[in-house]
């Protein structure tokens, strides 16, 4: 059997993300994840809340609550709208678990003992006003490389360059605003990637089929300017993994937490021993350790483009850098930029739809189809209001949904609520069945490379095929004439229904499971066999006629939202 670790790239506790975050790594992940499963494979989908570092305590304190507090309340939100979505994790963790601390105290020693880690004295910014020195994330100021306005200290997520605070034009404390700045002396820990470099290269270059979004921003971190450098794994904080090696003080690091970019890649291997501590599995090993049976396992991640950098370079420098026998990830899969309505999400402005927002307005089936079938592989991509109000009311509403409800309402008025018995097929009714099974084969490879907009298109063309049969074959006026040949024809049509929601549970799975209800199938065994699939239920099967699957976005619904979420414009 198929084994797959899946991994999405975990979000920061400091709020509700927007939908872009959404389809940038956890939605693809669980499309995959849910699509494997349906095939009969073995799976393992972690996830976690990111919760260490400057995002957490500044909004803890924009909260009025300890970090601790905040952090605990937001996972739980978090983990909520999650579920909301329908992502199917089989746990949701947190980077602030007692696994994750002892584990990457764990890798800390495991590099100083192979020579990887350094100490430094060095210079770091200090606020006056703040009375602190500031990490990388609370300073802000105005990117040296692109002229974007608010790149953070150790990095603009505009140009994703790799930055430190004195690189910044205009800096200024993200804490107070002040910019009475210095610099003074200050000690910390470096992960010597720089020495890493070959190895890192040549593991690169052995992964098959990356994305070239993937290598190509991997390698410019590689060999562009002076190459690789080592990176600080340490910061003047009071939250966060204390910095030891393994459970021995670290001299001189008092006081210090290990830096957020290096604790947070841990948790993924955390995340599985969470998964085991809370009685959800067992033996995490066999997925992380090579040496325990995880050289079977295909590990997928599913991130951002802004997160590339990290996960092909810096969180292998530190399973490499072990030399332990850790799990590689096999593949990753990165994405573009989704932009909002002409601009950019931006959470300040309130500008863009919000995760909690979208699941006020509309189930989750209407957004994952819409995210799923707009993906931002090859390039960013922009939400708009006609956009998703087009693609819910022609993709969900009139060809799935109508394709169900003219089906099994056609047959209640003209038969009964079970599948009928009479006719035999025909040629047309064998090219249908020829057409399906190649592009049901075609949907497979697709999903199998994760070929997300691509799958999404296929799914749709899988649908059409049945509305165009049924146009064709027009069983209102056959039955006039032959009513067995009505009678097989919409048997057929019946068995397209539970085909359509086996096929598309992995995009929209509250509307599989409702068309699987209906059509009262107890299994939903994937269509090996298009052919067999389409004779599952039998002459004499009972069945409901559905509830509408899906409804349409009015005119005034799709004014009213673009209006209210355009936020404050500058």
């Amino acid at each position: 059997m198929q084994r797959h670790l899946i991994t999405s790239a975990i979000p920061y506790i400091n709020g509700i993300k927007h939908l872009g975050n959404l389809v940038g790594s956890q939605l693809p992940a669980d499309l995959f994840a849910r699509y494997q499963r349906a095939r009969g494979r073995e799976v393992l989908f972690l996830c976690a809340t990111d919760e260490h570092g400057t995002p957490a305590e500044l909004a803890a304190a924009k909260a009025g609550k300890p970090v601790a507090e905040y952090c605990a309340e937001m996972h739980e939100v978090q983990s909520e709208i999650a579920k909301g979505f329908r992502l199917s994790f089989d746990h949701f963790g947190r980077s602030s678990s007692e696994a994750n601390h002892k584990l990457t105290q764990h890798f800390a020693g495991r590099l100083a003992d192979q020579g990887l880690i350094r100490e430094v004295s060095e210079t770091q910014m200090y606020s006056h006003a703040d009375g602190r020195f500031l990490p990388d994330r609370y300073i802000e100021g105005t990117c040296p490389n692109c002229g974007f306005d608010s790149a953070r200290g150790d990095q603009c997520d505009n140009c994703t360059k790799q930055l430190d605070p004195v690189d910044l034009i205009n800096p200024h404390s993200t804490i107070s605003g002040s910019t009475e700045l210095e610099m003074r002396e200050t000690k910390h820990l470096y992960l010597c990637q720089s020495q890493m470099k070959d190895q890192l290269e040549e593991w690169i270059d052995t992964r098959e089929g990356w994305p070239v979004l993937t290598t190509s921003i991997a390698k410019k971190w590689l060999n562009d300017g002076d190459g690789l450098q080592d990176r600080g794994i340490t910061r003047d904080l009071d939250w966060g993994v204390p910095v030891q090696k393994g459970d021995e003080p670290w001299p001189g690091m008092e006081g210090k937490v290990f830096y957020v970019w290096f604790d947070a890649p841990i948790e993924y291997i955390a995340c599985g021993q969470e998964w085991v501590d809370a009685g959800k599995g067992t033996d995490w090993e066999r997925w992380w350790r090579t040496d325990k049976g995880a050289d079977d396992v295909t590990y997928t991640q599913f991130m951002g483009k802004d997160n590339v950098p990290f996960h092909t370079l810096s969180f292998p420098s530190t399973i490499l850098g072990s030399a332990e026998p850790w799990k590689l990830v096999d593949y990753i899969k990165s994405f573009n930029y989704l932009n909002y309505d002409g601009g950019q999400f931006s959470t300040s402005r309130g500008r863009g739809v919000f995760m909690d927002q979208a699941l006020e307005i509309l189930p989750a089936d209407y957004w994952r189809w819409w995210l799923l079938s707009h993906a931002p592989e090859s390039s960013d991509s922009e939400f708009t209001w006609d956009n998703f109000q087009t693609s819910v009311n022609k993709d969900l509403a009139d060809v799935l949904g109508n394709f169900a409800s003219r089906v099994t309402k056609f047959c209640r008025s003209k038969f009964t609520e079970a599948v009928p018995e009479g006719g035999a097929y025909t040629e047309r009714e064998t090219r249908l069945i020829e057409e399906l099974t190649a592009k049901v084969r075609d949907y497979e490879a697709q999903m199998e490379a994760i070929e997300v907009r691509k799958s999404a298109a296929t799914l749709r063309a899988i649908w059409v095929l049945g509305n165009e049969y049924l146009q064709e074959v027009a069983p209102w006026s056959t039955i006039k004439e032959d009513p067995e040949m009505a009678a097989m024809q919409i048997r057929l049509g019946l068995n397209l229904i539970r085909l359509y929601a086996i096929l598309s549970a992995p995009f929209i799975p509250d509307a599989s499971a409702q068309l699987l209800t209906a059509m009262h199938s107890d299994t939903a065994d994937w269509p090996e066999d298009v052919a067999a699939a389409l004779e599952a239920l039998p002459a004499g099967h009972a069945f409901t006629v559905p509830e509408v699957t899906f409804r349409k976005i009015t005119d005034d619904e799709r004014a009213d939202w673009q209006e209210r979420f355009a936020g404050v414009r500058t």
